[in-house]
């Protein structure tokens, strides 16, 4: 008869050596993952404390103003981020649409609509300090850090007609809400990961490109192009979708996004033509904070990252 002696397994120093090391450096990337998560999540609690009575006090006293000695309705609706919800308080302009549907102001070419809509408001409302009119919009800037953009409409259907950058006469049908759609379904695909991104990279883009930054409209296209497709097998956390969106946008710059809201032909002609020297010097830019980013990773530098973020 045999013995039912059990074998006894020889593991090398060396390799439990190895395996120790492994866990430890596990353990510090995870820890070094989870304190830059939680500093972009600070960040993000900080923005979306806006003070959004004070905005709408604001709004409701402008409204009032307006309407005074006009006829018909006049109507005010947030447009631009604070109706996509990636409005960041100092980063992003409060963009309202003033609709003149059923007034006397809808017969009026736009320039004469903004002159009127400065006149009505200088002078009348609490805590102005001073008041601007554009090309586009009537901009106000109160003494709380509050810049609110009235910006004209005359509604047709499911679309808006606002003032031409060139000319002093009504746009062409654009459709904003088709826009806000797309980014929303983009965000919807990733659980609601994508607006926080773009209020992230504002602040970036406020300070590291601040010289030659990137508008906030195209901020947001380049989102929805950027994340269009996510790898399923990529972490979804804020710190691992912020780095994608830059490494991706550096390339997505190089070409004219198409402006479907039927605005402008791209939502980018500030850059000019595909590869324009002011395309490459922005995805160059671009590619800089993206190579910064990896270079924190690779440190696991959180005050890297820290002046990334602008903590």
């Amino acid at each position: 008869m045999g013995s039912g002696g059990g074998r006894t397994f020889h593991i090398p120093k060396e390799d439990l050596k190895k395996e120790f090391e492994r866990s430890i450096d596990n353990t510090k990337t995870a820890a070094f993952e989870t304190t830059i998560n939680d500093e972009i999540n600070d960040i993000l609690a900080e923005y979306n404390d806006r003070d959004s009575n004070t905005i709408q006090e604001h709004l409701n006293e402008i409204q009032e103003v307006i309407e005074e000695d006009i006829e018909g309705m006049i109507d005010l609706k947030f447009g631009g981020s604070i109706n996509k919800y990636t409005y960041v308080e100092g980063l992003s302009d409060v963009d309202t649409l003033v609709t003149l549907n059923n007034s006397e102001l809808s017969s009026l070419s736009p320039k004469d609509v903004l002159n009127y809509l400065k006149s009505k408001l200088d002078g009348k409302l609490k805590n102005l300090d001073n008041i601007n009119v554009g090309e586009l919009a009537v901009t106000l800037n109160f003494s709380n850090n509050v810049k609110i953009q009235i910006l004209p409409a005359i509604k047709q259907g499911d679309g808006f007609k606002i003032p031409k950058t060139t000319k002093n006469e009504w746009s062409n049908l654009i459709k904003p809400k088709k826009f806000a759609e797309k980014l929303t379904q983009v965000n919807k695909n990733l659980n609601g990961s994508v607006i926080p991104v773009i209020k992230i990279v504002k602040g970036i883009n406020s300070r590291i490109l601040k010289d030659h930054p990137l508008k906030s409209y195209h901020i947001e296209s380049i989102a929805i192009e950027a994340f269009k497709t996510y790898p399923d097998n990529k972490p979804k956390t804020p710190k691992a979708l912020l780095k994608h969106f830059f490494e991706k946008a550096k390339d997505i710059v190089k070409k004219p996004i198409k402006d479907n809201t039927g605005q402008s032909i791209h939502v980018d002609e500030y850059l000019k033509s595909e590869n324009s020297k002011e395309r490459s010097d922005m995805s160059y830019a671009l590619n800089r904070i993206y190579k910064k980013m990896e270079k924190a990773d690779k440190l696991r530098s959180v005050s890297e990252w820290s002046k990334i973020l602008g903590e």
